[in-house]
């Protein structure tokens, strides 16, 4: 993405409103993540100042998702699970990812491999890149 020339003084007003940070906490990570969610589901192109914003917000997120769950050398599998395990999620909660318990249950297990729609809704699910679960 080619960043264009952004209007500080508009730039600033959005920075006001949503107050980026260094995230430390999971209830700060989830309001970034609820912030970037609202700029990914506009019904418009997004203006200069908020694709800024929401590179920032990303960078934000994908940094304390980095360092809070360090998962880069994992198999996919293992992912999985210590995603599950450290945010207290259980097999039913992955009901809406996989549409239904006997699928959940079978990924988890490894009796079933992931399949590239699995892959994107987990990304989706989780907030992490989906090169995770490859």
């Amino acid at each position: 993405m080619a960043l264009t020339a952004i209007n500080k003084r508009s730039y600033g007003r959005l920075l006001t409103r949503v107050l980026p940070q260094v995230i430390t906490s999971e209830a700060e990570n989830e309001r970034m993540i609820t912030e970037l969610e609202k700029l990914d589901t506009r019904d418009r192109p997004l203006t200069p100042e908020e694709e800024r914003l929401a590179l920032l917000l990303g960078l934000l997120i994908r940094q304390f998702e980095e360092t809070r769950y360090a998962l880069g050398h994992a198999e996919p599998l293992e992912a999985l699970r210590v995603l599950v395990e450290s945010r207290g999620l259980r097999q039913r909660d992955l009901i809406p990812v996989f549409g239904s318990s006997s699928v959940a249950s079978d990924v988890i297990n490894g009796k079933r491999a992931l399949s590239k729609t699995h892959v994107r809704k987990l990304a989706d699910f989780f907030h992490v890149p989906a090169s995770l679960f490859l």
